[in-house]
Order: C-alpha cells, then structure tokens, then sequence
C-alpha cells in the first residue's frame, strides 16, 4: 500500500446550494468508482471553488455520501481572469495497493481544464 493523489472537478449552472451538493455529490461519488475506492480508504481532501460559488462548502456533499471521518478543507480557487467560472476542485490523498493508477475525474464543463488527463 502507499499513498495516492488525485484530482478531480466538475461545473454547477448556478451559485445554488443544491447544485453544489449535487454536483460534488456526483464527483466524489465517481472519483470511488473509478478508483475502486472507499471513504475509508481517503486520507483527507481539499475543495476549492471558484470566487461565484459560495451558496454551500463542497465538503458537505463529501459527508452526505460517507466522508463523515475524513478530514475535509474548503478554499477559494484563485480568480484568474478568463477562467472557467462555477467551478468545483478536489485534491483527494488515499492508500492503494502499489500497483493502483490513479483515475483522475473531470465532469461536465470540467472536463476542458484537463484534456491531458482522461476525462470522461
């Protein structure tokens, strides 16, 4: 076993507080399905959101599906001019076997910030 990292993002239409349960809901939810993962395997995660999301922290979708005993941050992405707006990240830190490869998770209009990556 060793110690992982992965990234992880998605768009929300709206700076709406169901909307950023939902969304964030939905990529946690994919982040542990495509890594064949569980919250207890998580160490800890990071959110940011971008300046015009500020209606719910992320980190309280990450508690509705199971991250309860995992150590959660919410931060401010910085406001670089002409980026994507409505914008959710998670750096998520988890154990693995040795031989794991990690699956990077960006949905919806997320998926544009890392073409590089596997994005689906």
């Amino acid at each position: 076993m060793r110690l992982f990292a992965l990234r992880g993002a998605t768009t929300v239409d709206a700076n709406d507080s169901d909307a950023i349960i939902g969304a964030t809901e939905e990529l946690m939810l994919e982040i542990l399905s495509r890594n064949t993962l569980t919250p207890e395997d998580v160490v800890s995660c990071l959110f940011t959101v971008t300046e015009d999301l500020d209606a719910n922290f992320p980190a309280a979708a990450a508690r509705k599906v199971g991250f309860s005993g995992v150590p959660l941050l919410c931060a401010r992405e910085i406001p670089v001019p002409g980026a994507l707006p409505r914008v959710i990240r998670v750096l998520v830190h988890y154990y693995a076997a040795d031989e794991h490869q990690a699956s990077h998770v960006y949905l919806h209009e997320a998926r544009a910030l890392r073409t590089d990556l596997e994005a689906n």
